[in-house]
């Protein structure tokens, strides 16, 4: 609750909650004591690994998300899935597909699947690997990979991770423009531990990185 709090005082959109193997696991409940004391403005959004559409649903509705994160192979089939599976709620929750570029393969192919933008709110570039599918403090090629976010970007929202922190976030915004960032590692003194002064630096480098490239705060 207080790593949540300060999170939202330093200017956060969005909080995530990781309900796959992870040593940031929540419980269901344990994420819903936070999740209500939160502000509605605040995004709440779940991260899964190759779970089932009724698993994250039943997710979902116990912890009170707003949106969800899938972080594994999951394909758009399985995202229009999961809309059915939640239809019916109060609002449609935000989908975010993460692309783990450091594995490369069939998961770059979601972007350019026939519909995609359909259902799929947002695109999130992440440098996981096969045993950690994201959280690993590592950046991927960003000068590599910037042809192709250019391209995806015209059809997709973009939220970059990976190896962030307040010494190079202003850089990945310069670069790619991002709807978005999402960091882990970059604002923590342990795993699931937040470092307050790494926190606050983080977002206000994110402010003012977006000053500069949009003229907005």
């Amino acid at each position: 609750m207080e790593d949540a709090r300060r999170a939202v005082d330093a200017g956060a959109d969005a909080l995530g909650f990781i309900f796959a193997p992870s040593p940031r696991r929540i419980k269901p409940r344990d994420a819903a004591r936070i999740i209500s004391e939160l502000p509605v403005t605040v995004e709440k959004i779940g991260v899964f690994v190759n779970q089932t559409p009724e698993i994250i649903r039943a997710t979902m509705e116990e912890a009170g998300l707003t949106g969800v994160q899938l972080h594994g192979d999951e394909d758009v089939e399985f995202a229009r899935t999961l809309l059915k599976a939640v239809n019916g709620g109060k609002q449609r929750p935000r989908i975010i597909k993460a692309l783990p570029l450091a594995i490369g393969g069939s998961e770059k192919s979601v972007a350019f699947d026939s519909g995609a933008e359909e259902v799929l709110d947002a695109l999130l570039l992440d440098s996981g690997a096969d045993a950690r599918r994201g959280g690993t403090g590592r950046q991927f090629d960003w000068q590599g990979a910037a042809p192709m976010v250019r391209f995806v970007a015209r059809k997709f929202k973009i939220i970059v991770a990976g190896g962030l922190n307040a010494s190079n976030v202003s850089e990945a915004v310069r670069l790619f423009h991002p709807w978005g960032v999402d960091v882990v590692s970059g604002v923590e003194k342990e795993p699931g531990r937040k470092d307050p002064v790494k926190l606050h630096e983080f977002i206000a480098a994110v402010r003012e990185a977006k000053v500069h490239a949009t003229g907005q705060k």
